[in-house]
């Protein structure tokens, strides 16, 4: 059978957006079922696909919305053996959980190469468990810091001056908040460990097996207290989630808002917000740049699939050059194809394009280790609320803690 074969290369032409309708002889007796999470724009990509592709025909199945939901689905069906998936749309913290459970298949070959060719190094990484790949990166994500340039003319650099610039805003009389999200979610855990990173600190060792919060750790979680009992931290800081902070600033409330960049397009539909709204690099926690967590999705391959050959050629047109800019441009996911990014129709929707790319290659992952739910549950519950944390205290438990996780000891809050 004729593949399309094509390569995720940052070499790969990119086409116009207008020519996603494709060509190609298209369908076939075998059904390669996609399950991802609802993206509005994503079916007009398994189309493109799907008229490209022989021997095969791609069917887009949508996951709930909510990423613990997604997991639960899959694993329960995986766990089961349930040969009904194909292509999996992997949050990046799943990797290691879903590789050594033995449920999905490794990228070897031809496969491999194409995967690698041009990827992004951090976006990479995410799909890499004990040295070998597992996944596709299809879309990433970074956090920027965005702010008001009608209040701050220049943008703070560490977290120290961010405080520093709101409080005498607010000593002005003048909107000086910093939104950020410290609900006790995931979104807590991105942010202290973009802030351990930062500092250059650890929170378990690189097998994912020893709980470490080291000394730097301690300072990450000095400046996370610093910052939540400081008078920039929004009154609802420790209930806030990312649309929470994206609202709080777009009604005036802040000056520095830590979120991820989908919040440019909303922006843009408020007309006297939007001009003013600006963004910069992550404020950094020493002077050093900000290691910013890496977000986004990796593609895999069912490990019970029955057609490994044409799920993984699905993969490689899923998130080609030309699906990831698609997606980039409707749907505001961040590419994984360093490439894509010089794209010149990519300049209008995505003007912090270099911001992003820049953060990425800098960008840090969470906690590599099968037991991520666990661990990702310990941090999120000890650590909140923010502002009771006692740095040395909250360490010493963390490490405890963290521990019994990945102990399996059941000790989980």
């Amino acid at each position: 059978m004729r593949r399309h074969r094509l390569a995720a290369a940052g070499g790969a032409a990119l086409v116009a957006v207008s020519a996603l309708a494709g060509c190609g002889s298209g369908g076939g007796g075998v059904t390669i079922n996609v399950y991802k999470y609802p993206q509005e724009n994503f079916q007009k990509i398994v189309d493109r696909c799907n008229e490209q592709a022989d021997g095969y025909q791609i069917v887009y199945h949508k996951l709930p919305r909510e990423a613990d939901g997604q997991r639960e689905q899959m694993v329960r069906r995986l766990a089961a053996e349930d040969s009904g998936m194909d292509v999996l749309a992997l949050d990046v913290t799943w990797t290691a959980e879903l590789a050594k459970a033995g449920w999905i298949k490794e990228f070897t070959g031809s496969a491999k190469s194409q995967v690698e060719n041009g990827t992004l190094e951090t976006p990479l990484d995410t799909a890499r468990y004990e040295g070998r790949l597992y996944g596709a990166p299809d879309n990433t994500n970074v956090q920027l810091l965005w702010y008001r340039s009608d209040l701050v003319p220049t943008p703070p650099k560490t977290w120290d001056e961010m405080i520093k610039m709101g409080t005498d805003l607010k000593n002005q009389g003048k909107p000086g908040l910093v939104e950020a999200q410290g609900k006790q979610y995931e979104g807590l855990v991105v942010l202290f460990n973009t802030l351990v990173n930062s500092a250059g600190g650890q929170i378990l060792d690189e097998n994912g097996t020893k709980a470490i919060i080291d000394d730097k750790a301690v300072e990450a979680l000095e400046v996370l207290k610093k910052f939540a009992t400081s008078p920039v931290a929004d009154p609802s800081f420790s209930n806030f989630a990312e649309d929470d902070a994206r609202l709080a600033m777009e009604n005036g409330k802040a000056a520095f808002m830590l979120n991820w960049p989908y919040v440019y397009a909303a922006a843009q539909k408020k007309p006297e917000f939007a001009p003013n709204f600006k963004w910069a690099p992550y404020p950094s926690v020493n002077g050093d740049d900000a290691k910013v967590t890496v977000g986004g999705i990796n593609y895999a391959v069912s490990a019970f699939t029955r057609h490994s050959e044409q799920s993984f050629d699905a993969v490689m047109c899923l998130r080609s050059a030309e699906s990831q800019k698609f997606a980039a441009i409707n749907d505001g996911v961040p590419p994984t194809i360093e490439s894509v990014y010089d794209d010149p129709e990519m300049a209008k929707p995505y003007p912090m394009k270099e911001a992003i790319l820049e953060t990425l290659k800098g960008a840090s992952v969470r906690p590599r280790t099968p037991a991520y739910q666990n661990v990702s549950t310990v941090i999120s519950t000890i650590l909140s609320p923010p502002g009771s944390i006692d740095p040395k205290a909250t360490a010493d438990r963390l490490r405890q803690e963290l521990q019994d996780a990945l102990d399996s000891k059941g000790v989980l809050p």
